[in-house]
């Protein structure tokens, strides 16, 4: 810009000389033909338009020509006059700072963005999660913010069905059962048991067997209660399916009323009576089962282990504010985030990820 109209300027300005070298017949000829000239164009262009170089040539020559003559320019004088005052208030207008909080440190931008890449299928709510996990409290809005502006689609919003109010009151002694199936490489179809504590969410893998039958159920139960020791004093309610295959017996009922609870089944064909446990069969199969191949029994067992470990101990959930069902001893917050570096340790070959903040 600056540049340009120098070179306007001076080329006016040698323009000016040349006609000064002339003639007063030169002259005179010259302006009645300029002045035909903008009178065609007058016709034909309703609005000239100029750029700011030329705003700029025309503003200063108005100030070198009497009011009365101002009538020569194809823009009225009110345009000139307007164009001298824009050029006046940009030659005497500072930059202010911009309104506002500050904007988000590279790094934090950086760490969410890699959590982003390295994980296709998280969203803003689990990155926000796992940041805080490894010591960066980053707001989930924040999260969203970055990977809307980097262009990455969080992931979308999905929103269980939600329970009647009494069992969100009584959450603390709620406890569900389900059944799910994994076919391995065989296809011989194998069945899952497992329990789910709806106030922490943590999960209880039960067992594993090819022929789920009445009798396999009832010693895992026994075998569950053993293992929770005084723990299982805690359980008020189970939720668990109608089962019309005789899988759920009497005999499973008995282990858990015997400790004072009561089996609440749900009606035929209600998934959503049972969602905090259908939502985990939902999560287990996209995050685990269904990314890998499992080749027989024990190799299933030894997968939900390690899953069940990460599930508990490391995975935030957005029912408990971002936070693990059993997190690990929480180290102190970083004094200085500039010296904050995140740790990957990869669970199961790689097929998850877990962040923790480096020493």
């Amino acid at each position: 810009m600056l540049w340009s109209s120098l070179y306007l300027i001076l080329g006016r300005v040698f323009q000016l000389l040349v006609l000064l070298g002339r003639g007063d017949r030169a002259k005179a000829a010259e302006i009645v033909v300029l002045r035909h000239q903008v009178a065609v164009l007058r016709r034909r262009v309703n609005r000239p338009d100029l750029h700011l170089g030329g705003r700029v040539g025309l503003a200063a020559l108005s100030r070198l020509l009497p009011r009365s003559s101002w009538d020569v320019f194809f823009v009225t004088s009110a345009t000139l006059l307007r164009w001298h005052r824009a050029l006046v208030m940009r030659r005497w207008t500072y930059r202010s700072k911009r309104p506002g909080r500050p904007s988000t440190r590279a790094d934090v931008r950086e760490a969410v963005l890699r959590l982003a890449l390295e994980n296709p299928s998280w969203g803003y709510q689990r990155i926000s999660g796992e940041l805080a996990g490894a010591g960066l409290r980053i707001p989930p809005s924040t999260v969203r913010d970055i990977l809307k502006r980097a262009g990455l689609a969080s992931a979308p919003r999905r929103t269980g069905p939600s329970w009647s109010q009494f069992l969100k009151a009584q959450a603390k002694g709620i406890w569900a059962c389900e059944l799910f199936h994994v076919d391995p490489i065989f296809l011989k179809r194998l069945y899952v048991l497992f329990v789910i504590e709806h106030a922490t969410r943590v999960v209880h893998v039960a067992g594993v067997t090819t022929h789920p039958t009445g009798t396999w159920a009832a010693q895992q139960a026994r075998n569950l209660v053993v293992n929770l020791g005084e723990r299982a004093e805690g359980i008020t309610f189970l939720i668990r399916d109608r089962d019309r295959d005789a899988k759920f017996t009497a005999v499973f009922d008995e282990v858990f009323t015997s400790l004072g609870a009561r089996i609440i089944m749900t009606p035929v064909r209600a998934p959503r009576a049972n969602a905090i446990a259908e939502r985990w069969v939902g999560t287990v199969r996209r995050e685990c089962t269904d990314r890998l191949l499992v080749y027989g029994e024990g190799h299933l067992r030894r997968v939900l282990q390690t899953y069940e470990r990460h599930y508990s101990r490391y995975r935030p959930h957005r029912s408990r504010d971002r936070r693990p069902p059993q997190p690990p001893r929480a180290s102190a917050p970083p004094s200085d985030l500039d010296q904050v570096r995140l740790q990957r340790r990869q669970v199961l070959d790689g097929l998850i990820n877990q962040y923790r903040r480096a020493a």
